[in-house]
């Protein structure tokens, strides 16, 4: 079984590892335009062997996984319209948005080439094949946007080769999909960016420092405001008439809560939030989603020299990696608050356990 992986990052490579894993005749071989990461991918081992172009990395694939941005993979998917490609084989990608990808391709590929569109919705804040990991989407969903003319066998066919994935696999039609991501995964980026650009803003026409109060609780609601600017565009012009139509909602959703401000109505103020935290409290807190999770651990540390190579050194010794670090607060003579992040939930468990015996720790998964 020889597949082609299209882009090497962090996803391709992660979905390389997982068919590996589960697919030991499976061959592979991988294509970037970022010839670092095609040579990182194969000395790694992530991949099989490597091409020097798009045609012959996919020339003799029973499966081509697309896994680049959405504008991309449409550049990728036309010029795989002009290659010759085995009969049989099954095409799929990992865009976020999937209905413009779907018509697409749909348009320009052959029929003999099957084309299943797929958006496994889960990630990690590193970028990279380094970052690559078999168990990315373990217990995520994995969606998957068949067009009509995909019959059964071959989206069994694709199932079995993402199998080692340990993902959850829906179907849905591409503009249901579109929707859906929109309004959990989308519209929250731009809410998320809207709010820092207005504090920024807000920050130029202010004599004092807003940026120096907005640390803590802001800097953790934003988070996803670091994100890829040109990964953002690219899904914001591919996903126009879903945000547009969501935009409108929101703000029909501030004038609520604007109203019932303006009429200092405080049971209503009240229901508002209580039926918000309701919700959220409601979220399952385990499984995967849209947005990337964060694994966060926290630690009272007393403010003296070495303390945090104390922590680094002893989850270093347990060979545990640490995503991000930061003290939340520390000040003379009293607790400070250290916050670890990591990669898994696994990851954080090993680091509660290295760590509890010297430091108080905490999770906050609400």
């Amino acid at each position: 079984m020889r597949v082609a992986v299209i882009g090497l990052g962090l996803i391709g490579g992660s979905i390389a590892l997982a068919v590996k894993k589960e697919h030991k005749d499976a061959f592979i071989t991988g294509f970037d335009v970022n010839p670092n990461q095609l040579h990182l991918a194969k000395a790694l081992r992530v991949v099989d062997e490597t091409a020097s172009s798009l045609e012959e990395a996919v020339q003799s694939a029973d499966f081509i996984i697309i896994a680049a941005p959405v504008v991309q993979t449409e550049q990728i998917i036309e010029q795989l319209s002009t290659i010759s490609l085995k009969k049989d084989v099954i095409v799929s990608d990992v865009g976020s948005t999937k209905n413009s990808i779907v018509i697409h391709a749909g348009r320009i590929l052959d029929p003999s080439i099957t084309f299943i569109g797929g958006h496994p919705m889960a990630g990690s804040h590193k970028t990279g094949v380094s970052a690559a990991k078999a168990h990315l989407f373990e217990n995520a969903f994995y969606i998957l946007t068949p067009d009509s003319n995909v019959d059964e066998q071959k989206m069994s066919r694709l199932m079995d080769l993402l199998r080692g994935t340990n993902a959850t696999f829906v179907e849905l039609d591409a503009e249901e999909h579109d929707y859906l991501v929109g309004l959990i995964s989308h519209f929250p980026h731009i809410l998320s960016a809207s709010l820092v650009n207005y504090v920024s803003e807000s920050n130029n026409n202010q004599p004092y420092n807003v940026a120096r109060f907005a640390a803590g609780g802001f800097r953790d609601i934003t988070r996803i405001a670091s994100a890829s600017p040109i990964m953002w565009r690219d899904i914001l012009l591919k996903n126009k008439s879903v945000l547009l139509q969501l935009t409108e909602d929101m703000k029909k959703e501030l004038s609520r809560i604007q109203r019932y401000i303006e009429q200092e109505d405080g049971d209503k103020i009240f229901n508002y939030f209580a039926e918000a935290k309701e919700f959220r409290d409601g979220l399952p807190v385990r499984s995967k989603g849209a947005i990337p999770a964060f694994y966060d651990l926290f630690l009272d540390v007393q403010d003296q020299p070495g303390v945090i190579a104390s922590v680094t050194q002893k989850l270093a010794g347990e060979e545990i990696s640490i995503t991000n670090i930061r003290i939340i607060e520390t000040r003379e003579d009293i607790m400070g608050v250290l916050r670890l992040s990591f990669r898994s939930e696994q990851d954080r468990e090993r680091a509660r356990v290295a760590l509890e015996h010297d430091f108080d720790t905490y999770v906050d998964d609400k």
